[in-house]
């Protein structure tokens, strides 16, 4: 008896953590909690019903001023003017070739000065190798790629699911037609349910 007991505990201990990662994976990427550009943690769960385009950014980068120039207008029409159900996550990043070396005062600065983005910086994150930020562990294991390099794109559904990813060669105008048909997609489903 009393090892039995034993045995239902340590089998407890070993896969209750696992079954909590399981049940938070379960509510998508918007079920995480991230380190917001000011070092506060903040929940993404506030995005939930919404179209997000995930983005590993970098200041120093080759692909740095077409793709903030990009994600500055995408957001500004789609959430801003037009009021769509859409936001652009940014997730600097330090990984690839050093090309994000600042302090995350000086992101947010060099974003909103040199493209007036308004759309939400995060804290500096890890997004690839052996101990990535969850959220970007999440999509390695939904998505089953991890970035290799800065600007990689992810299209989160209003679920917090992953539904395509692209990398640094493609540009935010290039998936701008996946990114509306999401958007449309999200809008029929919600006067499906009215």
């Amino acid at each position: 008896m009393v090892s039995c007991l034993y045995a239902e505990c340590f089998l407890l201990a070993v896969f209750f953590p696992l079954l909590q990662v399981g049940a938070k994976n379960k509510g998508g990427l918007y079920s995480f909690d991230v380190r917001d550009i000011h070092n506060q943690v903040t929940s993404l769960e506030q995005y939930r019903g919404k179209i997000s385009l995930v983005v590993n950014v970098a200041s120093e980068c080759g692909y740095t001023d077409e793709h903030y120039r990009h994600l500055t207008e995408i957001y500004n029409e789609l959430t801003i003017e037009k009021n769509e159900p859409f936001t652009v996550l940014a997730f600097p990043c330090n990984q690839f070739g050093n090309q994000e070396p600042d302090n995350n005062e000086e992101i947010l600065k060099f974003a909103q000065t040199n493209y007036a983005a308004t759309f939400p910086i995060f804290g500096k994150t890890n997004v690839a190798g052996r101990n990535p930020d969850p959220i970007y562990g999440y999509i390695k294991d939904s998505f089953h790629s991890e970035p290799t390099w800065n600007f990689w794109k992810y299209l989160i559904d209003e679920k917090g699911v992953v539904i395509n990813g692209w990398g640094p060669r493609v540009t935010v105008k290039d998936i701008k037609e996946n990114i509306v048909g999401a958007i449309k997609k999200l809008k029929t489903k919600s006067h499906g349910e009215l």
